[in-house]
C-alpha cells in the first residue's frame, strides 16, 4: 500500500462531505476521493440487503481508485454494512455511528434525542449501542424527508423548517439536553436546528471522532501522504453535480459518473 494513495469516502449522497470536511481539516496533506451515490439516496428507506450491496459497489469503486483506507461516511451504511465490508475487503474500513455514548455520558437530564434515518434506528448495531445506556432515556425520531430536501438543495426551505420543528418540539418537551445527529447529512441543518432548540440543548455529531480515528489508523497501520507533494481532493457523483458543487462552493473538481 502506497502512503500517497488517497483516503476514500462514500455516502448515499452529499451528506458525507460533512465527514470529509473534518478529515480534510485534520489531515490537509492527504489525498481524498469522495463518492456521492446520490442516485440511490436515501439509503435509510432501503433494506439491509440493498444497503450492503450498494456499500460493496461503492467500496469497490474506491478500491479501483487505489484508496488506502475506506471511510463509510454514512450512518445507515455503517450500521447495516460495516461488518460485511470488513469481512470482505482487506483495506481498513472506518464507520460512522450515532454519538450516543458522549451524549448519554454527559446528559444531566438523563434524556437525549437522536435524529436519524429509519435504516440507522432499525439496525442491530444501533440497538446494541443504545442498550448499553439503560439509565438514559433516548427519544428516537426518524428524519423523514430531510435527506431528500438536502439532496435537492432545500436546506433553507420553508418545508425543511416545518419538518425540523415537528421532529424537535417533542424532544424539547421531553426535556432532552443533548441532540445526537445520526445522519451525515444532518450537520448541514445545524443553523436551522439552532433556531428551534433552546441554547441549553447541545448538538453532537460524529464527524470529529471519525477524523481522529482515520488519523489513528493511518498512523498505526498505513502511513501519511508525502507532504512535499500538494494533496488533491476529487469528488464523484452519479446525480446532478450542482448541489455537490454548491456545498463545496465550487472549490474542488466534481466529476459526474453514472456508476
Amino acid at each position: 500500500m502506497n502512503n500517497d494513495n488517497p483516503i476514500g469516502l462514500f455516502d448515499s449522497g452529499i451528506g458525507g462531505t460533512s465527514i470529509w470536511r473534518e478529515i480534510h481539516e485534520l489531515l490537509p496533506d492527504e489525498n481524498t476521493i469522495y463518492l456521492a451515490d446520490s442516485k440511490n439516496a436515501p439509503y435509510g428507506q432501503r433494506s439491509k440487503e440493498e444497503i450492503v450491496g450498494l456499500s460493496m459497489k461503492n467500496t469497490e469503486f474506491l478500491l479501483e481508485q487505489n484508496c488506502k483506507i475506506i471511510v463509510v461516511a454514512c450512518n445507515t451504511a455503517t450500521t447495516n454494512a460495516i461488518k460485511e465490508l470488513r469481512a470482505k475487503y482487506s483495506v481498513p474500513s472506518i464507520g460512522i455511528e450515532p454519538a450516543i455514548k458522549p451524549a448519554a455520558t454527559l446528559s444531566k437530564t438523563q434524556t437525549i434525542g437522536i435524529l436519524a434515518t429509519k435504516g440507522t434506528l432499525n439496525s442491530e448495531l444501533f440497538h446494541q449501542t443504545a442498550e448499553r445506556f439503560q439509565n438514559t432515556k433516548i427519544i428516537e425520531q426518524i428524519g423523514h424527508g430531510l435527506v431528500q430536501l438536502i439532496e435537492n438543495g432545500g436546506i433553507n426551505s420553508t418545508e425543511m423548517a416545518k419538518l425540523l420543528n415537528s421532529y424537535l418540539q417533542p424532544m424539547i418537551e421531553a426535556n432532552i439536553d443533548y441532540l445526537v445527529l445520526g445522519c451525515s447529512h444532518y450537520p448541514y441543518l445545524i443553523p436551522q436546528i439552532k433556531k428551534i432548540l433552546p441554547e441549553s440543548i447541545k448538538i453532537i455529531d460524529s464527524g470529529e471522532a471519525v477524523a481522529r480515528q482515520t488519523k489513528n489508523i493511518l498512523e498505526e497501520r498505513i502511513g501519511f501522504h508525502n507532504q512535499l507533494e500538494k494533496s488533491t481532493q476529487v469528488f464523484y457523483t452519479n446525480s446532478n453535480p450542482q448541489v455537490l458543487n454548491s456545498i463545496l462552493k465550487n472549490k474542488y473538481p466534481v466529476i459526474f459518473k453514472d456508476f
